[in-house]
């Protein structure tokens, strides 16, 4: 379910526990929001926000140590590309074939990850299926060095090759670790309670309504972030491709 919608959807409950705390104040007897009442429900309401201010800033802070790693894999990645370009057009005129499947590879990928049609997400499966950087490593593995410089220089570019094939297997399984659903469930329960007693804690005016409603919405736009941020090469928030876009402009020359 897209990150926009189930945000909409804890925000859309939030909504409902305030009015239905609203309605409860109009119907309860007096006395159930009154002194000792009113010091259980202040109580109980302040712990379950800390509670919840304390989940969603332990979210928000994993979320956000995802998207960095995600990026700086994608900036490492262009390091590497650049790097083993530079090994194999130092091998010779032999690793020609060798450096235009590397270069095939990156176009491919970016073009993946980063359709050229913004509405469109990043192709994931296509991702798995793609063989283009084997097909290189598999190229620079059946070059035949003739001295010890290039027999280096194989080296050094099988080891980049490896690593960058293990990356692309980490971006592709780490995108499979999703929140679980039975934790925003839960966590939407939290928030639906905490609200019904907000609204049935609050004065019957526009001041109290607008603040609540502005509360509920950050709330729930911070869910969203938590959302976009733990899948950073999907939905509106992804990782640059800046880094390797760069690489592309410099490889292959």
């Amino acid at each position: 379910m897209p990150s926009l919608v189930i945000a909409f959807i804890i925000f859309a409950c939030m909504l409902g526990g305030m009015v239905l705390g609203s309605y409860l104040r109009l119907v309860l007897p007096e006395h159930h929001t009154q002194a000792d009442s009113k010091d259980i429900l202040l109580t109980s309401a302040g712990m379950m926000a800390t509670l919840v201010a304390l989940i969603i800033g332990l979210l928000v802070t994993s979320a956000k140590d995802t998207y960095d790693v995600t990026s700086a894999s994608m900036t490492q990645g262009g390091a590497k590309i650049i790097t083993l370009d530079y090994y194999l057009s130092h091998y010779g005129a032999e690793a020609k074939e060798a450096r235009e499947l590397v270069r095939q590879a990156l176009a491919s990928g970016i073009e993946r990850i980063w359709p050229k049609k913004s509405a469109e997400g990043a192709n994931l499966a296509k991702m798995e299926a793609a063989t283009s950087m084997a097909d290189a490593y598999n190229k620079i593995r059946e070059l035949s060095p003739k001295n010890d410089s290039q027999r280096y220089l194989q080296t050094q570019a099988l080891q980049i090759g490896a690593d960058m094939m293990q990356s692309r297997w980490m971006l592709i399984e780490q995108s499979q670790t999703k929140l679980p659903r039975i934790f925003l469930v839960v966590l939407t329960f939290w928030l639906t309670v905490l609200f019904a007693q907000f609204g049935l804690l609050a004065p019957r005016n526009l001041t109290a309504k607008s603040a609540l409603f502005i509360c509920a919405l950050s709330v729930s736009g911070a869910i969203y972030l938590i959302l976009e941020l733990n899948d950073p090469l999907e939905g509106s928030i992804k990782v640059s491709s800046a880094p390797l876009h760069k690489a592309l402009s410099l490889i292959g020359k």
